[in-house]
């Protein structure tokens, strides 16, 4: 697997670094937009907006964020052109995620679950790849919609 770009924000750092640990050891490299690691006052809307913009630029297939709930880090990089963010909290999402919606983004809440079940939502959304038959034509869709939207500004 190539390098798999990770960003957490204060909120998450522990976690972060659980999860990165995690990769590591599968021996997946590991791209770090961190708060801790740019060693800045980086807010989560600026680690996700730049972890987001790498994988729209093609710097990255896939990139992992976390903050307290998942949810602010997923709202920031799904307003990045070409990017599909999820949060995931439990397996079938983290399936469902890339299954269904081609997300190449997975967002997690430090706060809203524990290191052992990250590293199972890591894995299964790792594990899994976008299904393209009666999912294709949803993802197509979202991309028009967002085609549409951007044309607008």
């Amino acid at each position: 697997m190539a390098t798999i770009a990770i960003g957490a924000d204060d909120a998450a750092t522990e976690m972060k670094n659980i999860v990165k640990s995690h990769l590591q050891a599968k021996g997946i490299d590991v791209k770090d937009f961190s708060h801790d690691v740019v060693d800045n006052d980086q807010i989560y809307p600026d680690i996700a907006f730049h972890l987001a913009t790498a994988i729209s630029e093609g710097k990255f297939e896939r990139g992992i964020l976390l903050c307290g709930t998942g949810i602010g880090m997923a709202i920031v990089a799904n307003k990045v052109p070409g990017v599909r963010a999820a949060q995931c909290h439990d397996v079938y999402s983290a399936e469902r995620a890339r299954k269904s919606n081609n997300a190449q983004i997975m967002t997690m809440g430090a706060r809203v679950i524990g290191p052992e079940l990250a590293k199972s939502l890591v894995d299964a959304w790792l594990e899994s790849e976008f299904e393209s038959g009666r999912s294709g034509p949803k993802v197509e869709r979202i991309s028009y919609y967002e085609h549409q939207a951007h044309q607008g500004s």
